[in-house]
């Protein structure tokens, strides 16, 4: 089966649990062999601001610092390259810079993609969060499906996080003083005056 007669399928990688675990779900559950799967990575591209550098010695250090960022870029991606050869699975490559909403959503057009498969949060291996606000960016702006894949064992504490309005009620801004709390009121209610009284 050529390439033009496959369903390409995007997936963005950052080297998270969450994105290996979109892959691994997707592979699972929604894979066929007629699916053509895009690994797209959007790296990481430092800026350096414009200036003295105060000597040849900061010229170096920028220098080896774009060194050792395309090599980490170059590793990643012979690691995604290597997953689909594992896998078996027809497809490709693909690292794009720019923004990563934006990177995604352009890259499905391209690539026209039947539907793109993103982890609900993560923080990629160039320590720059990639997923969670991308994911949402994603789903308000692709003209594709987009399904979200939420690590069952990763994303418990969120579940069991507290909700605003607990957290809301719970402040000292809500909490009522000990004075005004109904266990320190009379079992009978409200004291009588006097006025009250000699009625």
């Amino acid at each position: 089966m050529s390439t033009e007669e496959k369903k390409p399928v995007l997936i963005p990688m950052d080297g998270s649990e969450h994105a290996d675990y979109a892959f691994n779900w997707y592979m699972e559950h929604l894979h066929k062999p007629d699916h053509y799967v895009v690994l797209l990575h959007v790296p990481e591209r430092h800026t350096f601001m414009a200036g003295p550098l105060g000597g040849t010695t900061d010229v170096e250090s920028i220098q080896l610092m774009i060194q050792e960022e395309e090599a980490k870029e170059k590793a990643f991606l012979e690691k995604l390259a290597q997953k689909l050869k594992d896998g078996g699975i027809g497809g490709k490559v693909k690292s794009v810079a720019g923004k990563p909403g934006e990177v995604i959503c352009t890259v499905a057009e391209d690539e026209h993609a039947f539907f793109i498969i993103c982890g609900s949060r993560g923080k990629g291996t160039f320590r720059r969060t990639f997923l969670g606000s991308i994911s949402d960016y994603v789903l308000h702006h692709s003209h594709i499906p987009v399904f979200i894949c939420k690590h069952k064992d990763l994303c418990k504490e969120h579940v069991s996080s507290p909700s605003l309005k607990e957290k809301f009620m719970n402040s000292p801004l809500f909490r009522r003083k000990d004075k005004e709390s109904p266990k320190n009121s009379p079992k009978g209610g409200r004291k009588k005056t006097d006025s009250e009284s000699a009625e």
